[in-house]
């Protein structure tokens, strides 16, 4: 019984992966042969999705340092202007990051200034190739989306070499400034503004905005999948990028769905969003990604705000009943998480990936 008291978990294998102890594909097999030993191949004891933002506030403190000096490098750019130096300081910029990359990011580790250089390097390639394109007299169009792709490729350059998770994410960005500037006319960007407030992501009523925004939450939400049915246990960096893309494409695909069934408006618009969440909910749970969920969080306030009061304006009895439910609701998804997938994923048959999908506990025991 002592020695089962000190059996190494999930968090000291991604403390080995990240100190370069072990592979990602050693602590993998690693976890497999001791949940097979212990009977429990397919049980997942961790309820929560690893999440490292930053290790101490060492990290704070260099990040600091580094946004103060990339601002500096800005701030020369807005004193000298021009093109040519918005192409080179740019430039030199990216170089940089790259530069500190292979100190903060390879040999000390930290994840946070490892962040800050990315969005520096992405930056800068961007701004560069951007001048660039622009003074070469291609189209605004092609402008704006060749310069996007190029910021991708750099992003996937730099992924490659330093692995940071976080890249995708800003790859993904530059990913939907690409895919805005391929669908978008000049009329659907002048009337954005305008519709910002209710129809932005509505299919029917913003079709080019929102049918991009649609692509590219599902390209995003592959993404992450293929990412995360790499690492299912959820050791290594593959299920981190995987974080990352689930947080662009949860935002993309549930605002577009979302807004544009509950601007039918009435019984059918409420109904139809209502079923489009319990929809999302299931999605989340068996994918194991709470993202979807959190993105959901407004929508269904609306629902549960149109439940309780019907089609009056109400009173502060109606909110306090809105806020309970709605409370209610997120901490009990959050709280029985565990055992709610649980059921879920035992009910459900067995369909292509799900033997992929992050493992779940098959009794109450």
């Amino acid at each position: 019984m002592a020695d089962e008291e000190k059996q190494i978990g999930p968090t000291d294998l991604r403390a080995a992966v990240a100190a370069g102890i072990l592979s990602e594909a050693q602590a993998a097999h690693l976890s497999a042969l001791a949940h097979d030993r212990a009977g429990r191949r397919a049980a997942l004891p961790a309820e929560d999705e690893p999440f490292e933002f930053f290790r101490g506030f060492s990290e704070i403190f260099v990040s600091v340092g580094l946004v103060i000096l990339l601002t500096g490098i800005a701030l020369l750019l807005a004193w000298f202007g021009g093109p040519l130096l918005l192409i080179f300081l740019p430039a030199v910029c990216a170089a940089i990051s790259w530069w500190w990359a292979t100190y903060f990011t390879l040999e000390r580790r930290m994840n946070l200034p490892s962040m800050v250089l990315a969005l520096a390097f992405g930056a800068g390639v961007h701004v560069s190739a951007l001048t660039v394109l622009a003074e070469s007299g291609l189209s605004h169009r092609g402008t704006f989306v060749l310069a996007a792709l190029i910021a991708m490729a750099a992003l996937a350059l730099w992924y490659r070499h330093f692995r940071l998770p976080f890249t995708m994410f800003i790859l993904g960005l530059f990913g939907l400034q690409a895919i805005y500037g391929l669908t978008a006319s000049v009329e659907s960007v002048g009337g954005l503004t305008a519709g910002i407030g209710g129809f932005a992501f509505d299919l029917r009523n913003s079709p080019h905005f929102a049918l991009a925004t649609l692509i590219f939450g599902v390209a995003a939400f592959l993404g992450g999948m293929w990412f995360d049915t790499r690492d299912p246990h959820r050791l290594g960096r593959h299920a981190a990028t995987a974080f990352w893309l689930h947080m662009l494409a949860a935002p993309a695909l549930v605002n577009t769905v979302a807004m544009t069934l509950y601007n039918i408006g009435g019984s059918v618009g409420m109904t139809a969003t209502a079923v489009a969440l319990a929809a999302v909910a299931c999605l989340a749970l068996v994918i194991d990604r709470r993202s979807f969920l959190t993105a959901g969080i407004a929508y269904i306030a609306l629902v549960i705000s149109w439940a309780v009061r019907g089609g009056g304006d109400g009173g502060v009895g109606h909110w306090s009943a809105i806020l309970l439910i709605l409370g209610f609701l997120v901490t009990a998804l959050g709280t029985w998480w565990v055992p709610l997938r649980r059921r879920l994923m035992q009910a459900l048959p067995d369909f292509p990936g799900k033997a992929s999908l992050p493992p779940y506990e098959q009794s109450s025991q």
